[in-house]
């Protein structure tokens, strides 16, 4: 038997309508949006607004020309980072960005190459146990010079999930950006409630579509507030050679990838048709299974937050021995697929003080795992420790 965990690397399997999309869009369609007014150009162009729509539908945003195809979201924070630093920089502004240190490298490196630049940034320590940032920290980090706050809404690491209504209010006039690579499609998120400014979201991981998707949705004041950073052919004002300055062509250059787009619609559709907030009590079920499982297996300890409160799907485990060891026994012994390391989130392990060990063994769910499957997991765990050296 061979049961994959790693969807908060990217999701598998993905809805049999995914697949049905992307090869329907490529017999059938295969014109390229915005680039003519012929029926195949017109179709794509239905199915990347219909995409739009069905994201902002998802989070409840006001506009869905404010969503932004990017390449993964990676991506989208890096235009959105990069973007508000071009806007500050060009006014002759100080900038400052808060963070925190249960953010990914996305967020971080983008940080750490704008240090070249002047711009600086304050990362806020979480709670060593559980990964919360108190949003009394953020506010106390946010100084006169301040231009962004960006925290990862459930950590890829331990799961964590952060309080976004609290830390927004926090916030103030700041903008908000969150990355939401983990929680996006099965947790419930609210632009409007929530007060997020920028959502940076992949379309390959909770939503179930394609890799090499993903975008950035913005509320529509954020727009005269962030630069592009590439520029090129939107099919729109051909005869100028400045940047559109309308929503989405400032920030969308170049064709965009509709073999994804197309699956990442259908994929949407799906989960709109069986609700997040289903999707959301099914994945906390399997985390109250798996924690509960766990508790009888001796030498391993899951890190994190211990209950399934405020978390998500994706679960960090510490061994006797080396993660590394244990991974590969888990796929080699009992056919069980997941990650070992330090997940691209360093500052995340040091908080957990897992960096040490090598990182962790990290298990992550999706919607068409079950009971059963929670159970094979926890006995493969149980079985691979009696092997692993004492």
């Amino acid at each position: 038997m061979q049961l994959y965990f790693d969807n908060a690397a990217t999701s598998f399997p993905k809805p049999q309508c995914v697949i049905d999309a992307m090869v329907s869009y490529q017999n059938s369609c295969g014109a390229s949006p915005g680039r003519g007014a012929y029926a195949q150009a017109v179709d794509a162009t239905n199915v990347l607004e219909h995409c739009r729509s069905m994201l902002c539908e998802l989070v409840h945003a006001e506009d869905s020309t404010h969503c932004i195809f990017t390449l993964n979201c990676t991506d989208a924070l890096n235009l959105a980072i990069n973007g508000t630093a071009s806007f500050h920089r060009h006014l002759g502004e100080q900038i400052h960005v808060v963070t925190t240190a249960m953010d990914h490298n996305s967020v971080l490196r983008p940080l750490h190459a704008l240090k070249k630049d002047g711009v600086t940034h304050t990362i806020v320590p979480a709670n060593t146990e559980t990964g919360i940032v108190q949003p009394s920290d953020i506010a106390r980090a946010i100084t006169p010079h301040t231009r962004l706050v960006a925290v990862a809404h459930g950590s890829n690491v331990t799961g964590t999930v952060q309080d976004l209504a609290a830390i927004g209010d926090a916030c103030g006039d700041i903008p908000l950006l969150v990355d939401a690579a983990q929680t996006m499609g099965h947790t419930p998120i609210d632009v409007q409630s929530m007060h997020i400014d920028l959502l940076a979201f992949p379309g390959h991981k909770g939503l179930l579509g394609p890799l090499g998707t993903g975008g950035l949705i913005m509320q529509p004041h954020m727009v005269e507030m962030l630069e592009p950073h590439r520029f090129g052919g939107t099919g729109s004002v051909s005869d100028q050679l400045a940047q559109p300055s309308t929503v989405p062509d400032k920030y969308e250059s170049g064709s965009h990838n509709m073999v994804g787009i197309c699956g990442l619609a259908a994929s949407i559709g799906w989960i709109l048709s069986k609700g997040v907030d289903t999707l959301h009590t099914h994945e906390i079920s399997l985390c109250e299974q798996f924690i509960d499982a766990m508790s009888g297996v001796s030498g391993v300890r899951i890190v994190g937050p211990q209950t399934a409160e405020q978390r998500c799907g994706v679960f960090s485990l510490v061994f006797d021995d080396c993660p590394e060891t244990t991974a590969q026994l888990l796929e080699e012994v009992t056919g069980v697929r997941c990650r070992w390391g330090l997940h691209c989130a360093p500052l995340a392990h040091n908080t957990m003080g897992t960096d040490k060990l090598g990182g962790t063994v990290r298990i992550s769910f999706g919607p068409f795992h079950t009971t059963e499957d929670i159970r094979f997991l926890t006995s493969a765990i149980a079985q691979c420790m009696q092997l692993v050296p004492a």
